[in-house]
């Protein structure tokens, strides 16, 4: 409990400090959100009242103090294009977010993890040299980029793809809302139709948002697995004539797994991040798509909403690295 209170206090002053710089800095941005608002050929007495109810002639250290204030009380703003609160935009929109997040990172760990192994385990064999084209390949690759050729590729030449227009096709209907993540939901009502057009669409945006989570985690484990494998435990284990599965997975992975743990929490804060781009390029209704939407009508609250919400999945996920860490080696709980 120490180490988890610990954490959670030293996460404080980063949050206040990414609070107070996305502050600054939307407010630093060229463009007049209450012309934007009011359009380019409204009175200038109307874009004044529109500047007054958004608060914005206010000096900047009063809006700052507001800003705080209505953080403590659960208040993130109100989005002026929606026309609805932030907080009401979130929850309609972030199960698709975190559901794209999380199918991308369980496609980057069930290839990164054994890719990484494999490539240990046969060092500077073919697969290892394959293995390492992928991960440069990976992790240096535009998203945007990849998301296109996808489409292209795949939905406009091959038809393999559904139409990247929402979460299912057009006809069928969502599942029951339970937790608002249609497969989840698909699979606790049984919904099967929902099931199969919500796997189809979800796919291919996971595996563009999970291609350079997967480069780098493999990337981490092989890194991780030669530094384990060349100790003397290990070579011992070899020596004892235990089975190469025995060694690599008992002992070898057993003792990477911290590495791998750290980069996995750290890719999941990426893959956050990273939605912004898949879900514009698959018109995914995340909160991505939704932040862009916001950058374009120079919209201030939801752009710090979203930044603070990347912030804090960033940090706890932090924490939890920390946490399954110190599980793994309890020398860590005391560092």
């Amino acid at each position: 409990m120490n180490l988890v209170l610990r954490r959670v206090a030293a996460m404080a002053p980063a949050l206040i400090g990414v609070v107070v710089c996305i502050f600054v800095l939307t407010r630093v941005l060229p463009g007049d959100p209450a012309r934007t608002l009011a359009g380019d050929q409204a009175d200038p007495s109307v874009v004044a009242k529109i500047r007054t109810d958004m608060g914005l002639d206010q000096p900047l250290h009063v809006q700052l103090v507001r800003y705080f204030s209505d953080l403590l009380h659960g208040d993130l703003g109100f989005a002026w294009h929606t026309g609805h609160s932030v907080t009401s935009d979130f929850a309609s929109r972030l199960p698709a977010t975190i559901e794209l997040a999380l199918v991308a990172l369980l496609i980057a760990l069930l290839a990164g993890i054994p890719l990484g192994v494999i490539s240990a385990t046969r060092r500077d064999r073919p697969v290892d040299h394959a293995g390492r084209v992928f991960s440069l390949l990976g992790a240096s690759m535009p998203l945007f980029w990849l998301g296109l050729m996808v489409i292209v590729v795949f939905y406009n030449q091959l038809g393999w793809a559904p139409a990247p227009l929402g979460r299912v096709a057009e006809g069928v209907n969502p599942p029951t809302h339970l937790t608002g993540l249609y497969v989840l939901d698909s699979l606790l009502t049984g919904d099967l139709v929902a099931l199969r057009s919500s796997l189809s669409h979800i796919i291919w945006p996971a595996l563009c948002l999970a291609t350079g989570s997967t480069a780098i985690i493999a990337r981490m484990t092989r890194s991780a697995m030669l530094e384990v494998i060349g100790q003397d435990y290990v070579r011992t284990a070899v020596s004892k004539g235990l089975k190469p599965s025995v060694v690599t997975l008992k002992h070898a992975l057993r003792n990477a797994a911290p590495v791998i743990v750290t980069v996995s929490g750290l890719q999941f804060g990426q893959l956050m991040g990273g939605a912004v781009i898949t879900e514009t390029v698959f018109t995914w209704p995340g909160i991505g798509s939704y932040v862009v939407q916001s950058v374009l009508a120079t919209d201030y609250a939801p752009v710090q909403a979203f930044t603070l919400l990347a912030a804090v999945v960033y940090l706890a996920a932090n924490l939890v690295v920390d946490l399954v860490n110190a599980r793994l080696d309890p020398r860590i709980a005391d560092a």
